[in-house]
């Protein structure tokens, strides 16, 4: 057991945070994959499980909630 939590911000990795700020910014799961040089398939598996840990279920609530704990950070 690594000791990350199972929810929250500090429950993503580095590659679904990698990924939910390119969505964030507006790339398509195709797009994300060609540029990270991966599968669609993982980058939705990714994708799922950021939406999952941060409790949410859209592109628009991550892009919200993203740019609100950027925020919250450079403060």
């Amino acid at each position: 057991m690594s000791g990350r939590p199972t929810a929250g911000w500090d429950s993503l990795t580095a590659s679904e945070m990698q990924i939910i700020r390119l969505v964030a910014d507006g790339a398509t799961n195709k797009q994300v994959a060609d540029r990270l040089y991966l599968s669609p398939y993982t980058v939705s598996t990714h994708l799922r499980h950021a939406f999952t840990k941060l409790g949410i279920g859209s592109r628009v609530e991550l892009t919200k909630l993203l740019l609100e704990h950027e925020a919250a950070c450079h403060k």
